[in-house]
C-alpha cells in the first residue's frame, strides 16, 4: 500500500499494493495554522529525537552516570518508553566471562593475598583502583575461598555431630556396669519381672500393652517413667521391654530395684523369645548383609569426609547412614512384633527417645477401620520444616523401581509412637513384603533408600496406616530447635527423633528439661555416674 499527500497538503491518496488502483481522497478545510509549517515541524520534532539517541549512547560509552547532560538522559528515560528500545547492561562483559568460568579447587591454593572479608576487598578496590577484568579475578577469589571454608566447616560439623551422636557417653557407660555388678552380687537386682502372679496379665487382653525395644537403661527408664506417672489406670498397664543380650542384666537390675507399681513390668532379651531361636531369622540376615553392603559401599566415615566433590548435604546423610543406631537389632525387631507376641490383639510400640505427658489408655478407643498401623502423618502441619514430609523425602524416585511403584507425593508418617492391631496385621503380607524391599534395596546397591527402616517400612505399611491425631506424637525435638517449649508441653508424647538425644551433651538445652524431669538425678547409680540435669 502507497500513501501520497498532495503538496497542498489538501488531498491523501492511497494506492493498494495488489494493482488494483483506488482513489481515497481526503478533503481538508481550510485552518489558520499553515499545513506546510505543520509538516515542517513534523520533521524537525523526528531529527530530534534521534539527536537525543545520539547523546544518550554518547553518555552509555562515557559510562559516567553522575554526569548527565540533560537532553541526553531525557533521551535514556523516555527513548526507551517511547520507540520500545531497550539499553543494554552497562556491566562490562569481561566480569560476566571471569566469573562464568569453571572453579578448580586449585584456584586458590597457595595464595595469601586473596582479601578474607568485604572490608579487605572494598578497601583495595579504592586503594588500586582496578579495572572491570582485576575486578572480576580479586571477587572470584575472595568467594571461593570463602566457600571453600564454608563447606570445610560445615562438614567438620556434621563429622563432630555423627561421632557425638554415635558413641555412648561414658555416664551411661558407667551405669550399665554398675548395674550390671549388682545383677551379679544383688540378689534384689535380679527379680523375676513381673513377678508369678502378674505373669498372666502378659498375655491378658483386657490390659493395655506397650512394647519398648531399647538397649539404652537410661533411656528405658525414662519412658516407661513418663508412661505410668501420666497414666490414669497405671495397674492396667504392661509394659514389654525386650532387649539385647549383653543390656539385659543391667536392664533387670533397674526395674528390679526401682519398681513402678502398679504397673507391670516386663524385661526380656531377645535369644529369650521361643520364635527367634527357631530356623531362619530375616532380620538377622537382613542385618549382616546390611553391614557387609554398607561396608563395601560406604567406606567409612574418614572415605565420606574426604569426598570433595559432594554436597555437605550428601555427606551429612552418608554419615548419618552409618550410625549404628541403622544396623541395630532393636530398630528392626518391630517388624516382628505378630510373631514375638502371638497371644496379643493390640499394642502400642514406643521408642526409647520418647517422652510421654499424658494417659495413653484412650489409644484403645481409637477406631482403626481395618487398619493396622495407627500413626501420626508428616506432610502436613504448622511446623513445615518437620512436618514436610512424602515418600519422595525417603525414597529414590529416580530409580525406575521406586517411581514404577509409588507416588513420590504420598502422605509419610512417623515411627516413635504407633499404634499397631496384631490381630488385623496376622491377615497381611506386610512381612514379607519389608523383607522383598530389603532384598531389593541389596541387589541395588543401597540405592532405593540410605537410611533406617522407615522406607521399606513406609512401603511394607503402605495402604495399611490409620492417621492419628498430631497431639499423639510431636516430632523433631532432636534435629531442630525451633520447637517452641509451649509447643511441646501441650502435646502427648514428645519425640526427641535425630542425632541430639536429650541424653548427650548436643542435645537443645531449652528442651532438655522436659525429658530430664522424669530422672531422680539423688538416685546413687545417678549421681555415682555423674550424671545431670544439664
Amino acid at each position: 500500500m502507497q500513501l501520497h499527500i498532495s503538496p497542498s497538503l489538501r488531498h491523501v491518496t492511497v494506492l493498494p499494493g495488489k494493482g488494483v488502483r483506488e482513489f481515497i481522497k481526503v478533503k481538508v478545510g481550510s485552518r489558520r495554522v499553515s499545513y506546510r509549517m505543520l509538516f515542517y515541524s513534523l520533521l524537525f520534532v523526528t531529527f530530534l529525537l534521534r539527536f537525543v539517541f545520539v547523546l544518550s549512547t554518547i553518555d552509555s560509552i562515557d559510562g559516567d552516570h553522575s554526569k548527565c547532560s540533560t537532553i541526553g538522559c531525557l533521551g535514556k528515560r523516555l527513548g526507551p518508553r517511547i520507540l520500545g528500545r531497550r539499553i543494554e547492561s552497562n556491566v562490562p562483559e569481561v566480569m560476566y566471562q571471569i566469573l562464568d568460568e569453571p572453579v578448580s579447587k586449585d584456584e586458590v591454593q597457595g595464595k595469601t593475598d586473596v582479601p578474607q572479608t568485604l572490608q579487605e576487598f572494598m578497601s583495595e578496590m579504592k586503594q588500586n583502583r582496578l579495572d572491570a577484568k582485576t575486578f572480576a579475578l580479586r571477587l572470584r577469589e575472595m568467594i571461593v575461598l570463602l566457600e571453600q571454608r564454608t563447606r570445610t566447616a560445615k562438614i567438620q560439623e556434621y563429622l563432630y555431630r555423627h561421632v557425638a551422636s554415635s558413641s555412648i557417653p561414658k555416664q551411661l557407660h558407667c551405669l550399665a556396669l554398675k548395674l550390671a555388678n549388682q545383677h551379679s552380687n544383688n540378689a534384689a537386682a535380679r527379680l523375676q519381672l513381673p513377678s508369678a502372679e502378674l505373669v498372666p496379665a502378659l498375655v491378658d487382653n483386657s490390659y493395655f500393652h506397650f512394647v519398648l525395644a531399647s538397649d539404652n537403661v537410661l533411656a528405658a527408664s525414662v519412658v516407661a517413667k513418663s508412661l505410668v506417672k501420666n497414666a490414669l489406670r497405671p495397674e492396667k498397664f504392661v509394659l514389654h521391654i525386650i532387649t539385647d543380650r549383653k543390656t539385659y542384666s543391667p536392664m533387670q537390675a533397674w526395674f528390679s530395684l526401682h519398681p513402678l507399681d502398679p504397673a507391670i513390668i516386663e524385661v526380656k532379651a531377645l535369644h529369650q523369645f521361643d520364635w527367634l531361636s527357631k530356623g531362619k531369622i530375616p532380620v538377622l540376615e537382613a542385618m549382616e548383609k546390611d553391614q557387609r553392603v554398607r561396608s563395601q559401599f560406604r567406606g567409612g566415615s574418614s572415605a565420606i569426609v574426604a569426598n570433595n566433590t559432594e554436597k555437605p548435604q550428601v555427606i551429612a546423610a552418608k554419615l548419618q547412614a552409618l550410625s549404628p543406631k541403622y544396623n541395630s537389632l532393636m530398630n528392626h525387631i518391630r517388624i516382628h512384633l505378630p510373631e514375638l507376641f502371638p497371644s496379643l490383639n493390640k499394642v502400642v510400640f514406643l521408642d526409647d527417645d520418647i517422652v510421654i505427658q499424658t494417659d495413653l489408655s484412650p489409644l484403645w478407643d481409637i477406631y482403626m477401620d481395618g487398619k493396622v498401623n495407627g500413626a501420626v502423618e508428616t506432610c502436613r502441619g504448622e511446623d513445615s520444616f518437620v512436618m514436610s514430609k512424602r515418600f519422595k523425602s525417603y525414597l529414590n524416585f529416580s530409580h525406575p523401581l521406586i517411581a514404577q511403584n509409588f507416588d513420590p507425593n504420598e502422605c509419610a508418617w512417623a515411627y516413635g509412637m504407633n499404634i499397631f492391631d496384631l490381630e488385623a496385621w496376622r491377615k497381611t503380607n506386610i512381612s514379607l513384603t519389608y523383607y522383598h524391599w530389603l532384598e531389593e534395596n541389596f541387589k541395588s546397591d543401597l540405592s532405593l533408600w540410605q537410611l533406617g527402616t522407615l522406607p521399606p517400612g513406609l512401603i511394607a505399611f503402605y495402604g495399611h496406616v490409620h492417621v492419628i491425631d498430631p497431639f499423639w506424637h510431636m516430632l523433631g525435638l532432636g534435629y531442630q530447635d525451633n520447637t517452641s517449649l509451649a509447643d511441646a508441653e501441650s502435646a502427648g508424647v514428645i519425640h526427641f527423633n535425630g542425632r541430639a538425644k536429650p541424653w548427650l551433651d548436643i542435645a537443645f538445652p531449652q528442651l532438655r528439661p522436659l525429658w530430664a524431669k522424669y530422672i531422680d538425678f539423688s538416685d546413687k547409680f545417678i549421681k555415682g555416674c555423674h550424671i545431670r540435669a544439664s
